[in-house]
């Protein structure tokens, strides 16, 4: 018994919701409309029995006056039985002229019964069926008794339960129906809905990542409005995430692409300069000394190419560590000793200054890394006797610093991707300035992990690089 319940309560699940509300409000339906019939035919039942008892009240109460003059015998009405009896020591006869059933002993004994007051009862005759009796004294030792059949009145109740029956059955079919084509239309947004999701399950997300479809359709009432939309707000925010991943995957791709070709250049060269080392080692201590500088030269370069990929690193990991010891500095002592050395460093661009006092909470190795970079890619991509400004200025809540130079300018198109790692604007992977295409991803990373932005703006003949930081609390 348990395991049929068990795979009937499974059946059940299984079953579809519209289906099951359908199914329940019929139960519903059939309990209410069983309930409502029990209670119309007990009433209706009771009422007529009450109206049976009154006919042969008012029937008795009519005969009684000239029964107890008389004592002649009782009126029969209809199909009534009818008798007048004379009650001796518990005993009670009929007298003639009354009308009796074949077996008359049950109403005999009632007849005796009421020798003391009225009596009322159903009985069961075995030929006629049930009557309904009432037997009530005429004077001492007389009981008249009237029964009336009940055949009439059952049969009116019987006749109105399967009117009830009728009735409810098809009300209950009509539920049944009309609810199913009500529910089936509340419900088609969520299959709607289902079928979306089915759409988008069989979308190949690793060749297209965008989502193909969205819920749509109006009607369902407030609450499948709610989750369509809730449904649709997921599913812009899924592909929202899915375009996010994949242009992050397409990064690390490009990233580790490029960083794969950038170590294996000076790996090269090294590789190629330790052969002609090994060569050269029994010859002049000049050519030795050449080779082994050259190889020092590349593996400096790639020691500072490893370093920014190590800080980068650092930096987009800095919840588990930061790479920052930031305290109160002045920005315009840093980036005055950042324009002196540049200077010393550059004569060949002539640099000039314009520093007003700014205090920033940071860390001053990595700010003057910050203006060092900036500075070296005004030098770098520029030709020489290109004038270089640096000015530090400070505002309410903010420190700007600027570093321009009057410079042939960056493309419009280039400026979008100035700051992505491993960027040139020539796009070309000569080593001829030196560069590793890092510097500027460097300073971005730098300045946003100390809350600050950093921003270009070129044109032709002016490039300003512009750091914001925000000014140490008081």
């Amino acid at each position: 018994m348990k395991r049929f319940f068990r795979r009937w309560y499974g059946a059940w699940q299984r079953t579809r919701l519209g289906t099951r509300i359908t199914l329940g409000l019929g139960a519903l339906a059939l309990v209410v409309f069983a309930a409502v019939g029990v209670t119309t035919v007990g009433i209706m039942h009771g009422y007529l029995d009450r109206r049976l008892d009154e006919q042969l009240s008012k029937s008795q109460n009519t005969q009684l006056p000239m029964l107890r003059e008389t004592h002649g015998s009782p009126q029969s009405i209809y199909s009534w039985y009818s008798a007048l009896y004379k009650v001796r020591d518990g005993v009670a006869m009929p007298e003639t002229g009354g009308k009796l059933p074949g077996d008359g002993r049950q109403l005999a004994k009632i007849a005796a019964e009421a020798a003391g007051g009225d009596v009322t009862r159903t009985v069961y005759l075995s030929d006629d069926g049930p009557y309904r009796v009432r037997a009530c004294p005429v004077d001492n030792g007389s009981v008249l008794l009237s029964a009336a059949p009940q055949k009439d009145l059952d049969g009116t109740v019987r006749q109105l339960i399967w009117v009830e029956v009728g009735a409810f059955a098809f009300a209950l079919a009509v539920l049944v129906v009309v609810g199913r084509l009500v529910l089936s239309r509340g419900l088609r947004p969520l299959a709607d809905m289902a079928g979306t999701a089915h759409d988008i399950a069989s979308h190949d997300l690793t060749a297209n990542p965008a989502l193909p479809a969205r819920a749509a359709g109006t009607g369902g009432g407030a609450e499948v409005d709610e989750l369509r939309t809730a449904f649709n707000v997921m599913l812009a925010h899924i592909d929202t995430s899915l375009a996010a991943k994949t242009e992050a995957n397409e990064r690390l791709r490009r990233f580790v692409a490029d960083a794969s070709h950038e170590l294996r250049t000076p790996l090269t060269s090294i590789r190629g300069y330790a052969d002609l080392f090994r060569y050269a080692a029994a010859n002049e201590p000049a050519e030795r000394e050449a080779h082994l500088g050259k190889i020092r030269s590349e593996t400096a370069r790639m020691s500072v190419l490893v370093d920014d990929l190590l800080l980068l690193a650092r930096l987009d990991a800095r919840a588990a560590e930061t790479p920052l010891r930031p305290e109160r500095v002045d920005l315009a002592e840093l980036a005055g000793d950042a324009a002196d050395a540049f200077a010393a460093g550059r004569p060949d661009h002539p640099l000039t200054t314009s520093l007003d006092a700014a205090f920033v909470d940071a860390d001053p190795v990595r700010l003057r890394q910050v203006f060092d970079n900036l500075l070296a890619n005004a030098a770098v991509h520029t030709p020489p006797g290109t004038a270089v400004h640096v000015s530090v200025t400070a505002s309410a809540s903010e420190a700007v610093v600027a570093v321009a130079d009057a410079g042939p300018g960056i493309a419009a198109a280039d400026q979008e991707r100035i700051f992505d790692r491993f960027f040139r604007v020539d796009d070309s992977r000569t080593r001829g300035n030196g560069g590793t295409g890092l510097g500027l991803s460097v300073v971005q990373s730098l300045v946003t992990a100390h809350g600050g932005t950093v921003a270009v703006a070129s044109e032709p003949g002016r490039t300003v690089f512009t750091v914001r930081l925000p000014l140490a609390r008081s």
